[in-house]
Formats: C-alpha cells, structure tokens, sequence
C-alpha cells in the first residue's frame, strides 16, 4: 500500500501541506512553553489536521492570555 500511495499525484502536495503545518504548530508550541503540546505534534502524524486545530483553537487561546499578563 505503501508504495502506491508514494506513486501518486497527490503525494507531494499532500507531504507539503502536513510539513507546513507541522513546523507553525511545532513553533507555536515551542514558543509558548507547550511541551506536552511539541511532543504530540512531533510524534502524532495527522496530515495537518491535528496542527490546524493547536494553531487555531489551544495556540491562540494561550497566547492571547500571555500577552495580557506580561503586560
């Protein structure tokens, strides 16, 4: 199965889409403190899907919160 998915259209695109979001989320998560949050990141592979959900809903919520307390 493996070796037909490597051999299709879609599969660089597809590699593209989860790098870039896995390196934001990874960021984000590194810069904010997250280790638990880096960890799964790094290790759970979910085509983007688990990166887009950190960067808009977890990232986003903390990071508007450490704003308004360092200041």
């Amino acid at each position: 199965m493996g070796q037909y998915f490597v051999g299709s259209w879609y599969f660089f695109p597809v590699l593209i889409w989860a790098l870039a979001w896995k390196g934001i989320a990874l960021w984000k998560a590194a810069r904010l403190g997250e280790k638990w949050w880096f960890v799964a990141l790094l290790v759970i592979n979910t085509v983007g899907i688990l990166e887009i959900i950190y960067i808009f809903g977890f990232a986003k919520k903390k990071g508007v919160k450490n704003l308004m307390e360092h200041h």
